[in-house]
């Protein structure tokens, strides 16, 4: 009998450490998976303002891709995504206190190098069907069905396209909704 009580006083405990750990552990992860975390750090903040300016956030659906969407595995990869993102916590924060000099463009190089294919394809799934003409399509059909020794990464051709140093911000255009449909007066 004694034992049981034992057992049942040790699950109580392990419950009462383990609860605000993992809760300290989800909301840390919370907080710090978001672009204005991303951009306090001042050897990223030209990262975060070129996103900005970026079709990643200025486009007409009005959809956002933030930082980690891009840089870390799926959340429901919750390992990896644990993993990744410690990993790239730690290293840069290394690169922050322990290195003279931040090189961007060394880091940008073993970002892309470090990205797959699969982490565009969260989002961009139907490939063949985005571009509108037949060149677009027959370079993204080459990337999807690529032959060996002639695969291909997205930010191969699409480099540019979100860490762009173009310092130009386009605001987000908006869908035109048809004013008389919705009972409006148009002016």
């Amino acid at each position: 009998m004694k034992k049981y009580w034992v057992a049942a006083i040790l699950v109580c405990v392990g419950i009462l450490i383990a609860f605000p750990l993992f809760s300290m552990s989800y909301y840390t992860m919370v907080r710090t998976s978001t672009p204005e975390f991303c951009a306090s750090c001042h050897e990223i903040k030209p990262a975060v303002v070129a996103w900005r300016s970026s079709t990643h956030t200025n486009n007409a659906g009005g959809v956002v891709v933030d930082c980690m969407d891009c840089h870390l595995p799926a959340p429901h990869d919750t390992f990896d995504f644990f993993f990744a993102k410690t990993y790239h916590g730690i290293k840069d924060v290394a690169i922050h206190f322990f290195e003279d000099e931040y090189d961007r463009k060394k880091a940008r190089e073993m970002a892309y190098a470090s990205f797959n294919n699969d982490q565009c394809q969260k989002c961009h799934r139907n490939l063949l069907y985005l571009p509108t003409k037949r060149g677009a399509m027959l370079a993204h059909r080459s990337v999807l069905y690529a032959r060996p020794g002639y695969e291909k990464k997205c930010v191969d051709c699409h480099y540019d396209l979100v860490h762009s140093d173009r310092g130009l911000v386009m605001f987000r255009q908006m869908r035109k909704i048809p004013y008389q449909a919705k009972g409006f007066r148009q002016l």
